[in-house]
């Protein structure tokens, strides 16, 4: 149909008109399982809005009308640590379109390339996990029989390998956490410590089924999801927060919070479809139901236009637009499409979370949760197909926390089109470090910190002796982590402390890297915290609070930061720099932590220092000494010991306990003093912490 001017365009009422299926009545019992998504030998999904009305007795709503189908549908929540008979949530295989569109899992009688199914966090499209078992059951199996799958790209996905007890992990996980304590109210309705024991859980469990993974000879052709089999095991058990879908705010997730998979944002929901880009839910209008969308996800991988920071405009689902190989058709008004065109003439919010690019990962996606939006407009627009394409202005509403814009900034800082307001230095380090410090200050006219001198390391005044010979690694080509004869190995209780992209699993006593007397190389996995700095941080001036410092990056949860520099220092001259209150740039690591920290450590061991190190960064230091205290830290510290055979070689290395996001202030617990010190002088503490104690040492 053409308008006055010739052009196309389409008629949106007559699809507008059209009500929702209103004569099927559910006609299978409830079973304790959740129906999954599309079987995966099914022509295409049929998805509609749920039927209206109350279910006879022992019937629910079940598949194709509860949409996606989610544990979000559930009545009744159940409380964290139940070990009954949980539904499982199950994610089979299935491919997506334009925006994550959840299309069909009919096998397509095209042969797919290796690109054309990519998932935004790096991952290929197709995946298939472990359906149907309640993981509670599953405690008693000690051996998995490994379940494989073809992926849509010609590729086996191995989701259930493991000959590890992976349900005591979990167990023991959960009861660190003291989840026992939520109740069925923190399922439905979170808060932000729930939505913080979630994420926090889930990513520890993640990165111990990536340690796992990366201890086996990898087969050819088999793509691991540890992102999916984690989440997965925690929907099985009921770990998850904000169960109900809704429009607006999610309780305890922040604007400018960062998530590095789909499935962390479906644990505390945010964003239910693991794929899809739009999340919408069925709101009832007189006698009708119709759907409205309650997120939205914007990866930047299709026809998305996010140049201006509070405006988007987003392109609708559907057309195969982004799936290489398979014909490109007009999109339709149904589904999400529908339902964004309905939540315009509504004016109902929606949550948009902005897909950026991780620097560190390049085939990987961050997703930046942008906070509440508004569709203000929508129109058909041929695509760069030709086909038609849905396209939805979105403005951000305004008064709410900067989020994509910090984003926005920080690039243009990095690429020189705009200048960073209050730099003193460009360089803090003087080249010490491989990457750039800026020093900055836009509070007032102080030039920087006095009588300091930059050093990246540790300054021995005399050597300590080990307590323990050393004798090293010969690995030349660098440890691996399914090599149980590399004594470094060995000295990490069997398995390599980081994963294979160099993220910490999780707090232990004492961490052994390679050193002096290995044989490996530099690049050696087991080396972390031995090259520098891998993160663009800022020294900044406070308000409040002296120098602190942040990152131009965004830090994924365990990894490296730094290490803490400066002179070691015995006690007796500890001692009498305190008795001067001349202690504001000691780190002593004979203190132990504060109740809170050390999230991470599942096993709830003590640290274990070798020797009493206490170092002293007043006149010589690194980036560690502007760190400032908080009672609720987001950066940990962890003893690393490096193998040498002539002294001992320790450190204190500093990593991430939560996700940070860009130009957040980077903060840790200074600890609590033994307690024949305990007399000593207490410090106001300005943390602004909701659970700030007051005071610091």
């Amino acid at each position: 149909m053409e308008d006055d001017d010739g052009q196309d365009y389409v008629d949106k009422s007559r699809v507008l008109n059209v009500q929702p299926l209103r004569c099927l009545a559910p006609i299978f019992p409830s079973t304790p399982s959740f129906p999954s998504f599309p079987h995966p030998q099914a022509a295409s999904p049929f998805m509609c809005p749920p039927p209206a009305g109350h279910f006879p007795p022992g019937f629910a709503s079940f598949y194709p009308f509860s949409g996606y189908p989610d544990s979000h549908n559930m009545q009744t929540p159940m409380p964290f640590g139940f070990n009954g008979s949980i539904p499982a949530v199950p994610i089979n295989s299935f491919r997506s379109g334009a925006n994550g569109d959840a299309g069909s899992s009919g096998r397509s009688s095209r042969n797919p390339g290796p690109s054309q199914y990519e998932e935004e966090d790096g991952y290929s499209d197709w995946v298939h996990v472990n359906e149907g078992e309640d993981s509670s059951k599953a405690a008693t199996k000690k051996k998995r029989i490994p379940k494989r799958v073809r992926a849509g790209s010609g590729q086996d996905i191995n989701v259930a390998s493991s000959d590890v007890d992976v349900d005591a992990m979990v167990d023991k996980i959960v009861e660190s956490f003291n989840l026992m304590d939520f109740d069925a109210f923190k399922r439905a309705d979170g808060d932000k410590d729930s939505v913080g024991y979630i994420r926090m859980i889930y990513d520890l469990l993640r990165r111990k089924l990536s340690q796992i993974e990366d201890s086996k000879e990898s087969a050819p052709g088999v793509t691991r999801r540890p992102d999916l089999r984690a989440g997965t095991i925690l929907m099985n058990k009921g770990i998850r927060t904000n169960v109900k879908k809704r429009i607006g705010v999610v309780p305890g997730v922040e604007v400018g919070d960062i998530f590095f998979f789909r499935m962390e944002m479906c644990l505390v929901g945010l964003h239910a479809p693991i794929m899809a880009g739009i999340d919408y839910m069925g709101l009832k209008v007189s006698q009708d139901e119709e759907p409205v969308a309650v997120s939205i996800v914007s990866s930047g991988g299709y026809e998305d236009n996010s140049e201006d920071a509070d405006v988007l405009v987003y392109s609708g689902q559907g057309g195969n637009i982004n799936n290489k190989g398979m014909e490109i058709t007009d999109q339709k008004l149904e589904r999400g499409n529908l339902a964004l065109e309905k939540s315009l003439h509504r004016g109902n919010e929606v949550r948009v979370i902005r897909g950026v690019k991780d620097i560190a990962n390049p085939t990987g996606k961050i997703y930046v949760y942008d906070g509440l939006y508004k569709i203000q407009e929508s129109w058909v627009d041929k695509g760069k197909s030709g086909c038609n394409v849905f396209k939805y202005k979105l403005v951000r509403l305004s008064g709410q926390p900067e989020a994509y814009t910090v984003w926005k900034s920080v690039q243009q800082w990095k690429d020189g089109s705009t200048g960073r307001v209050g730099v003193i230095s460009h360089d803090l380090t003087s080249g010490a470090e491989s990457i750039p410090v800026s020093l900055v200050n836009d509070v007032d006219d102080e030039k920087g910190p006095s009588n300091f001198t930059y050093y990246p390391g540790l300054k021995y005044l005399k050597p300590v002796n080990s307590n323990e010979s050393s004798t090293g690694c010969g690995c030349h080509g660098g440890c691996l982590a399914g090599n149980s004869s590399c004594p470094c190995i060995q000295r990490n209780g069997g398995n390599l402390p980081y994963t294979t992209n160099g993220v910490l699993v999780s707090q232990k006593p004492l961490i052994h890297e390679c050193g002096s007397s290995c044989l490996c190389p530099p690049s050696c996995k087991n080396r972390v915290c031995q090259s520098g700095l891998k993160i663009r941080l800022e020294v900044f001036k406070t308000k409040d609070k002296g120098w602190g410092l942040r990152s131009w990056d965004p830090i994924r949860s365990g990894a490296f930061i730094c290490e803490y520099a400066g002179e070691v220092i015995d006690i007796t001259s500890a001692e009498e720099l305190r008795c001067v209150n001349d202690d504001d740039y000691i780190f002593d690591a004979t203190r132990t932590n504060q109740s809170g920290e050390g999230f991470l450590n599942a096993s709830n061991e003590t640290l274990k220092i070798p020797f009493p190190l206490i170092i002293n960064a007043k006149h010589a230091g690194n980036v560690a000494r502007f760190m400032n205290h908080s009672c609720s830290p987001n950066v940990f510290w962890q003893p690393v010991l490096r193998e040498n055979s002539k002294e001992c070689d320790l450190h204190i290395v500093f990593y991430a306990y939560r996700h940070i996001p860009p130009m957040t202030e980077l903060t840790y617990s200074y600890g609590v003093v033994p307690p024949d010190r305990a007399d000593q002088r207490r410090k106001k503490c300005l943390c602004g912490s909701a659970k700030c104690l007051g005071y610091f040492y």
